[in-house]
């Protein structure tokens, strides 16, 4: 109904009247799409998991990963105020869980908003603390990341539930590949014994059946503490006497006695692959995963006896 100032035979007035109205609705439904257009702001932790979140959130996320440098020591990271506001700002986090990155645990105690909402990675596949933390290297991780955070993401935005399943989809097709990789590398490899100066890939080891050497010396070094002298001896012997055929050294937290292994490993003719617990730039996870399945592919094959 037009309001008592204007008659009903003022038609320029009346006009007007339509035309404010109409470009007050114009305005208000600008404004709701701009709201909803603003993209999800998500941190990780780690940049792994970061990339999960930009492959499965897409245009409708703003993805921040903390840990993204591959020469850095993901034990010797320190927070800056920048991390902080950028999880202050965050609606969802995610970190690893189980005492791997509890920084940003006192970050979301300190500055975590109300609407934000944690994935806590190991959760989603029953880790808990004391298990090795490394589950990055699980194949059943980033599966179950990816649909859990397709699934909060579908829950606050309703309307844009196509595309998060579209690209759920897409990323589970593109870790076929790797699945079948692993199947193919246990039929041939089950039963291969393999060492690390460091249990970094641990959970892939077990993917793909080798056996996995000197594990008490791997936790030393992986708890910053000092391997035994037993399992020293028992990691050199190995190496010098070729009982393993493959050494994986992880080059992001090394010293003296991993260097000393991996030097060793050369000097006896063994291949060595490297590991990391970064993700490596310019890659997404499935070929970073896909290109550590091909350098133990290469390194086996070229050690058989």
């Amino acid at each position: 109904m037009v309001g008592p100032c204007f008659r009903r035979d003022d038609r320029i007035g009346e006009v007007v009247l339509h035309q404010l109205i109409l470009f007050g609705l114009v305005g208000v439904v600008m404004a709701m799409s701009s709201a909803h257009a603003d993209p999800v702001r998500i941190v990780a932790a780690e940049n792994f998991y970061g990339d999960i979140a930009r492959q499965i959130g897409g245009p409708a996320a703003k993805v921040t990963s903390i840990l993204s440098n591959p020469d850095q020591d993901p034990h010797q990271f320190e927070t800056s105020p920048s991390a902080a506001r950028d999880v202050a700002a965050a609606r969802i986090v995610i970190y690893n869980g189980i005492d791997y990155d509890p920084w940003i645990e006192k970050m979301l105690g300190a500055a975590r908003s109300a609407g934000c909402r944690p994935i806590v990675v190991a959760d989603l596949v029953g880790r808990k603390t004391g298990d090795n933390p490394h589950i990055w290297y699980d194949p059943a991780t980033m599966p179950a990341l990816a649909k859990a955070l397709s699934d909060m993401l579908i829950a606050g935005d309703p309307g844009g539930a196509a595309g998060y399943r579209e690209r759920l989809a897409r990323f589970d097709s593109s870790m076929a590949p790797v699945r079948a990789k692993i199947a193919e590398l246990r039929r041939r490899l089950a039963g291969t014994p393999v060492t690390a100066t460091e249990s970094v890939a641990f959970y892939l080891l077990a993917a793909l059946g080798l056996e996995d050497r000197n594990q008490a010396f791997q936790l030393a070094v992986m708890n910053e503490t000092e391997p035994a002298a037993s399992d020293i001896a028992a990691f050199e012997n190995d190496l010098k006497t070729r009982r393993v055929r493959l050494l994986f050294h992880n080059s992001q937290t090394t010293g003296p006695i991993t260097e000393r292994m991996r030097k060793l490993a050369a000097a006896s003719h063994i291949p060595v692959v490297g590991v990391t617990e970064t993700q490596p730039a310019g890659m997404n996870y499935q070929g970073w995963m896909m290109s550590t399945l091909d350098a133990i592919d290469r390194a086996l094959t070229k050690s058989s006896p």
